[in-house]
């Protein structure tokens, strides 16, 4: 309250006036919320800053202005401040004279305000002003805030009570109206009683002190507690309809939630069976891909099998060319000595033709011996000498024809020798060959049949697994759709339910205009008890009627809220029994789970089967590749061998031929 004393200090200042010291001491002793400035006369520049104050205040909830002895204008301007001020809720103006000036702006008021729930005018003149207070009740009728209206002593005629009427019709939001001490009389008594059935908010209307008869003092009071009693129902109605809608929102939310886990563990159950066929389809794709890399490294054997088979029938072949080239060496050697032979032969020839040539030569000299005295001695020694030199030549030949035979013999004997040596290996590689491959194809063979049988085991272990998984894949689906139909069935349900609160809430309304035409027909029996008391037992017997009448829809408002008890319940139940088939669903899908958990551990003891049985085969296949290594290099070895052998034959050969004695003394054709 302090800045608010400052503001009103300042505003004061700002308008060249003092502010009010009985003001600034009220504003330092009131509570927070609350100013009460009664008994206070205010001058027109403190409502002046008061109205500029009030425009801004956001903390101010009560204003008490009563007896204050305002003038027109200072009203005029402290209730135009108060028309854009949306805080203010409880306003009192008591006996401050207000007129005609007061009025339209307590009218125009009315109109902006949309805060004002309490206006307190006892004390006033507001109803000697008729053109002005029918302007305040037209802006009462307009007003959809205030809630209590005091305008006693306001000299209020019964044309203002006409337009009170007037306004009462229209409004639809004051629920108290005070107006004892006034000047209403029969007609505007009459005018209000009127009035009264096209108004049901108010329920509480005070007219003692305005002439009025106590007949329409009674309609008035009967109209009251029928106002009343239809509030307390519509309030009563109120809370049940909020408490049913919480309870449905409550069950609608709960069904959403139901619903959304539902749906939740059926996108959590379709994920984990994607995943799960997924993996299982990737497993059999990597079995199958073991199995192909099974197929391909047997084929690959297949192939370095016949590879070293081509292997060896080339090395067969070169041993087969090898002895081809041994068969032309001897056959050429054969040549070689027939060929000598015919050379020696010739020798042989030459020299006995030489001989015969020297005999007779000697026998023309012996004639001509007795002429060549002189020579005898010189060709008798040519004759000795060539003696000799035949002497020698033969023994030469001798000799050499010797060192051929024993050369000849040696090279046979050591032909002999490497074709034995070759034939002995020959065959025992061709044994050894044999053998290995009768165990490599005996070998592949049972390999191949235990691959076959795994691989059929295999496939009959896939063909139950795909099978077990459509089993579960088709309960799943049976389950989801049984779910969704349980679903489907809880919509219905919820949906009955809202239609029958529908209806419910239609009869209650039809019941409500039942019983306010009742109660209407009620408020006409009793003017007529009020104009002609002859009829006053028969129109009791009929209140009486329709009170057992208001009893009996009492009672069927209650039999209708047991109904609605007894359903809701009905609700709760079968939501719990749908809690309980989700809750053994939920089970069943656990247990699933623990079977796809089993396949699992199943799949991956075949997996580790599959791979030692991998790593067996890999091992053999080592184990082949190493043989066939030692194969290939052995056989190497023996083609060296073989290459080296011809090449020694073939130089011994060559340096045979080059190095013989009888090409250098064979005669030159």
């Amino acid at each position: 309250m302090e800045e608010f004393r400052r503001t009103y200090s300042r505003l004061c200042k700002e308008s060249g006036a003092e502010p009010q010291e009985t003001v600034l001491q009220q504003m330092h002793q009131l509570p927070q919320g609350r100013l009460d400035l009664a008994t206070q006369s205010l001058t027109v520049d403190t409502c002046r800053a008061l109205g500029k104050l009030l425009q801004k205040e956001a903390l101010l909830t009560e204003l008490v202005l009563s007896d204050c002895m305002l003038s027109e204008e200072g009203a005029v301007l402290l209730l135009q401040g108060l028309c854009v001020n949306t805080i203010v809720r409880f306003l009192d103006l008591k006996g401050n004279n207000l007129r005609a000036s007061g009025a339209e702006a307590l009218a125009k008021l009315l109109r902006q305000n949309k805060s004002i729930q309490s206006l307190t005018l006892e004390w006033n003149s507001l109803g000697t002003w008729e053109e002005a207070f029918a302007a305040f009740c037209g802006a009462l009728a307009a007003n959809g805030a205030l809630r209590q209206l005091d305008l006693r002593n306001n000299q209020i005629s019964h044309k203002g009570a006409e337009e009170l009427a007037l306004a009462l019709k229209s409004n639809t939001s004051l629920q108290q109206l005070d107006l004892r001490w006034n000047h209403i009389g029969l007609l505007g008594g009459r005018a209000l009683v009127n009035c009264l059935p096209s108004n049901r908010t108010l329920w509480k209307l005070e007219l003692a002190g305005n002439s009025i008869p106590g007949d329409i003092l009674r309609a008035v009071e009967q109209a009251m507690d029928h106002n009343q009693d239809r509030q307390t129902a519509f309030r009563e109605s109120q809370a049940r309809a909020h408490v049913l809608s919480k309870e449905v929102r409550h069950l609608r939310e709960e069904k959403s939630k139901q619903f959304l886990d539902l749906m939740e563990t059926i996108d959590r159950q379709r994920e984990e069976m994607v995943r799960t066929s997924k993996a299982s389809a990737a497993r059999v794709g990597q079995l199958q891909e073991a199995l192909n890399e099974r197929h391909s490294i047997i084929n690959a054997l297949k192939a370095k099998l016949q590879m070293a088979e081509a292997a060896l029938a080339l090395s067969e072949q070169k041993a087969q060319d090898l002895g081809e080239l041994l068969a032309t060496a001897e056959q050429e050697q054969r040549s070689l000595a027939q060929r000598q032979a015919k050379e020696h032969r010739l020798e042989q020839q030459e020299a006995a033709e030489r001989e015969s040539k020297l005999l007779r030569d000697l026998s023309a000299a012996n004639e001509k011996n007795l002429l060549l005295q002189n020579q005898v001695d010189e060709l008798e020694r040519k004759v000795k000498s060539q003696q000799d030199q035949l002497f020698l030549t033969r023994q030469e030949l001798t000799n050499t024809a010797a060192e051929l035979k024993m050369r000849a013999v040696q090279a046979e004997e050591r032909l002999e020798l490497e074709k034995k040596r070759s034939r002995q290996s020959l065959e025992d590689a061709e044994h050894l060959r044999f053998k290995e491959v009768e165990h490599m194809t005996r070998h592949l063979e049972e390999s191949e049949r235990a691959m076959q049988e795994r691989v059929q085991r295999l496939e009959a272990v896939r063909l139950s697994l795909e099978e077990e998984l459509s089993r579960a894949k088709a309960v799943a689906l049976s389950e989801r759709s049984q779910a969704e139909e349980e679903l489907i069935k809880a919509k219905n349900q919820v949906r009955l339910e809202e239609q029958r609160l529908a209806h419910l809430e239609e009869k209650l309304r039809l019941l409500a205009q039942a019983r306010d035409e009742a109660q209407s027909a009620c408020l006409q029996q009793k003017q007529v008890v009020a104009d002609a008391q002859a009829r006053a037992s028969q129109l009791g017997r009929q209140v009486e009627g329709l009170r057992r009448r208001l009893e009996e829809l009492q009672q069927e408002l209650s039999n209708k809220d047991q109904e609605k008890a007894a359903e809701v319940t009905r609700v709760r139940l079968e939501l719990q029994e749908q809690n309980g088939r989700l809750q053994a669903e939920l089970t069943a899908q656990e247990a699933l789970k623990e079977k796809a958990a089993a396949l699992e551990r199943q799949l991956k003891v075949i997996a580790s089967d599959h791979r030692e049985a991998l790593l067996d085969r890999e091992s053999e296949n080592a184990s082949l590749r190493e043989k066939l290594r030692l194969k290939q290099a052995e056989i190497a070895r023996i083609r060296d061998e073989e290459a080296q052998r011809a090449s020694f034959l073939q130089n011994a050969v060559l340096a045979y031929v080059q190095g013989s004695p009888l090409r250098t003394l064979s005669p030159q054709k």
